[in-house]
């Protein structure tokens, strides 16, 4: 933290008096940053532990913002470490409002609301990806079944070579007949694929506190290009996330088949999440298993 601080301040040219975690996953920490009186600055700093995220992360937040109509935080620079060790940092703007999970004044201002969110979602949604599919970092030529396939055999194949991951035999059973079920699980599949956010949770999106306005989106996942059905799978959860999963559904309605497909998403979501952090979402995993079993039994 001491050596990052240091680095931060020959940066920026303004000696910094500390800089404090906000955020922390196994990969990536994002600090705020406070200028030698103290005083917060209007920067967030987002260091990654893998090389190269960094840049690509800056690459999509520039494209959504190009691209959409929501505003997305602004990217001041990267700083990169080919010379010497440490972490990539991107250094972005730090945005006011609060979660769109802290429920709305009134109905009707979350009914507005969501109205905001599926609009916005939908302008990145308009953009077509020329039939690519896949991350930025690799992004192919191919068929989203295909890709997401070979997606979850990296998943089960990483997964098989650790021992204490918290799964019992039957979460196991139900990842190896989840794969075995997916040639017909994408039956008929012909979606194609679009811009996406990634990481589309009401997590991700801020508000005005007072006006219950949608201010921006943020964190985007790495995931580019993909059907409009891998945006909106995260919302779940009963409460406002469903509420708004509903929403999207109302204006820009998706194939029926998803609504089995969703719970498929949310599994090897749940591994993903698993295999990086070391921990399992254990409500998530056991909420695509209940919502999976009548179509893999």
């Amino acid at each position: 933290m001491e050596l990052l601080r240091k680095e931060l301040s020959h940066l920026l040219g303004e000696k910094l008096s500390r800089i404090e975690c906000v955020s922390e996953q196994t990969n990536t920490a994002v600090w705020s940053l406070y200028d030698r009186e103290g005083h917060a600055m209007p920067l967030l700093a987002k260091s990654f532990t893998s090389p190269g995220i960094a840049a690509q992360q800056a690459w999509k937040m520039s494209l959504l913002a190009r691209s959409g109509t929501v505003r997305m935080p602004v990217v001041y620079g990267i700083v990169t470490h080919e010379d010497k060790p440490g972490p990539d940092v991107l250094l972005m703007e730090r945005l006011r409002g609060v979660s769109v999970e802290a429920p709305a004044r009134t109905p009707e201002r979350w009914e507005q609301l969501k109205d905001q969110i599926v609009e916005g979602l939908l302008a990145w949604h308009r953009v077509d990806s020329a039939g690519c599919v896949g991350s930025v970092d690799s992004t192919q030529e191919n068929i989203w079944p295909s890709w997401y396939r070979q997606r979850v055999d990296v998943l089960w194949n990483t997964l098989n070579q650790f021992k204490n991951t918290g799964l019992t035999m039957q979460d196991r059973r139900v990842l190896f007949r989840s794969r075995e079920c997916l040639p017909r699980m994408f039956e008929g599949f012909n979606d194609n694929c679009v811009l996406v956010h990634g990481n589309f949770t009401l997590r991700s999106m801020l508000k005005d506190g007072k006006s219950d306005q949608l201010l921006a989106m943020v964190n985007p996942g790495v995931v580019l290009w993909a059907p409009r059905e891998y945006e909106i799978f995260r919302l779940y959860e009963e409460g406002q996330a469903e509420s708004l999963f509903w929403r999207y559904l109302q204006r820009a309605p998706v194939a029926e088949s998803f609504l089995w497909r969703r719970w498929l998403y949310v599994l090897w979501d749940a591994v993903d999440r698993l295999l990086q952090t070391g921990r399992i979402n254990r409500p998530a995993f056991d909420a695509a298993t209940k919502g999976l079993l009548p179509w893999i039994s």
